[in-house]
């Protein structure tokens, strides 16, 4: 067991980028050695992001594929199709690597090239990564080179879910995911839409017909199900900066199953799932800055709807948190450590 890696971030300028540094920078057994930037190369990071003043003695370079591989981990936090062109060298010199973005989650690459637009520029690799969700697949990311870190929406509506399609006690068809954003889910790019005069005080629904987050969630549904899913995934957009609010709706089976029960036997050991007692409504500021996804399941009127509210911070266990807690995994370290600051309140 390696007791201090060194690790680059390729792609630090984003917000998703700004909170894996954050949290790098607490991790005892990380030394960021590389942040890169095309477009801030030899700016200091905390000149940017002066929440770093005082934590980080780094400054941005320019992407630098000799100085990538003589880290033992590379995240990549880049737009999707950034890191499939430099995933396979990394690899064949050794470094394991963990990308944030879309590039690896999708295991058919005709049906990637169907959501993103363009082929895959390195297919081969798509059986290889491991899909990053600890909680389904903790076995497998302990050993991958690859890891294919699950997207926001993913992250909240699967835990939503798993246990239910694990214990077969729902109807496979007509699972409804009624899903609502922070702005810094769209990232830091200028853009209209998320300008404060169009995105406070203002909720709205977006990519009804289809969003690139439908395809993932439903093929790791089907994997847990052994079969097809029917899901309808209808994203929005709230006057907030962080946090993932999933109500997820589906028909029950077992109209006399206990599943107060079911999702405190299936998540009792899992550091970062709360399932909160009978009866609550989380709130996505009580994950604010951590790690952790809270849910509740409720069966409104006693009927045979079983409705799960699970709330994430969209760039923690949605996206940064998460990829540290597989960094974690795949040294064999505690999956909390550089996790367990409480979330922040107001």
């Amino acid at each position: 067991m390696a007791e201090r890696i060194a690790v680059g971030v390729v792609g630090g300028t984003g917000y998703t980028g700004v909170e894996l540094i954050r949290l790098l920078t607490q991790h005892p057994r990380v030394h960021l050695s590389v942040i890169t930037s095309r477009a801030e190369a030899g700016r200091p990071v905390a000149e940017l992001f002066p929440n770093l003043r005082g934590h980080l003695d780094l400054c941005f370079s320019a992407p630098d594929s000799e100085a990538l591989s003589r880290c033992d981990l590379v995240f990549f936090a880049t737009p999707s199709g950034v890191a499939m062109e430099q995933v396979p060298a990394l690899l064949d010199a050794g470094v394991r690597v963990i990308d944030l973005a879309a590039d690896f989650r999708l295991r058919d690459a005709t049906l990637w090239a169907q959501w993103y637009g363009r082929a895959h520029a390195c297919s081969d690799l798509l059986e290889e990564a491991v899909y990053g969700l600890p909680e389904m697949n903790r076995s497998a990311i302990r050993e991958a080179r690859l890891v294919a870190n699950p997207g926001c929406y993913p992250t909240a509506t699967q835990l939503a879910l798993l246990p239910l399609l694990e214990a077969g006690v729902i109807d496979r068809e007509g699972i409804i995911a009624d899903c609502k954003s922070g702005v810094s889910g769209a990232g830091r790019k200028a853009s209209v839409a998320t300008l404060l005069c169009e995105a406070s005080e203002n909720l709205k629904a977006y990519a009804v017909p289809g969003h690139r987050h439908l395809p993932e969630i439903r093929q790791g549904l089907e994997w847990v199900a052994g079969g097809a899913v029917g899901l309808t995934f209808v994203p929005h957009l709230t006057p907030m900066i962080r946090g993932i609010h999933a109500t997820v709706y589906a028909r029950l089976w077992d109209r006399e199953r206990d599943l107060q029960a079911l999702f405190e036997d299936r998540y009792r050991n899992e550091p970062f799932v709360d399932v909160m007692p009978l009866g609550s409504h989380p709130q996505t500021r009580s994950t604010r800055g951590a790690n952790w996804c809270r849910l509740a399941v409720h069966r409104p009127q006693g009927e045979d709807v079983v409705v799960v509210l699970s709330v994430i911070d969209n760039l923690v266990k949605g996206a940064a948190g998460q990829a540290i807690q597989n960094m974690n995994i795949m040294w064999g370290w505690d999956e909390r450590c550089g996790l367990e600051q409480p979330p922040l309140l107001p």
